[in-house]
């Protein structure tokens, strides 16, 4: 068993779904393609950005889930939250990271991420005005 461990600063991004399969990609890919069978798992570390997999070819599916978290998740006046200490976003992002997660495991096949034909990585940002964000990939198998 073999290991491999890529941290990856992804720029700043606007709040919405952003796909960053081919960055991530990039990123790994001389390891990756070491590896015939394993696991990757992509670890975001922040609690108001998050990652998930789905569409990677219609973009409005990623508008279409913006949209569905912004209802979900209510922000402004009307919102129950306590904590504001950074700003109206800063709660609604905290929660909306937790609904998809910080972390991703996909199965390595043959020296590649084995998603399905329409999937893709997507960071989510949940902020208005984020910073980049940082990215932990590890690679496991043989």
């Amino acid at each position: 068993m073999k290991f491999a461990q890529h941290e990856i600063r992804l720029p700043a991004m606007r709040r919405g779904c952003h796909l960053v399969t081919d960055k991530i990609l990039k990123d790994i890919g001389p390891s990756l393609s070491g590896y015939r069978v394993g696991l990757a798992n992509i670890f975001i570390q922040h609690t108001s950005a998050s990652l998930t997999i789905n569409e990677n070819a219609d973009p409005d599916v990623r508008k279409d889930m913006e949209t569905y978290l912004n209802l979900a998740v209510p922000e402004g006046s009307k919102a129950p939250w306590v904590h504001t200490d950074e700003g109206h976003d800063d709660m609604p992002a905290h929660v909306k990271a937790s609904m998809f997660g910080a972390s991703l495991t996909i199965p390595i096949t043959q020296g590649r991420l084995n998603l399905g034909t329409w999937q893709g990585i997507w960071l989510c940002e949940h902020r208005d005005h984020a910073s980049g964000r940082s990215v932990v990939v590890t690679l496991q198998g043989e």
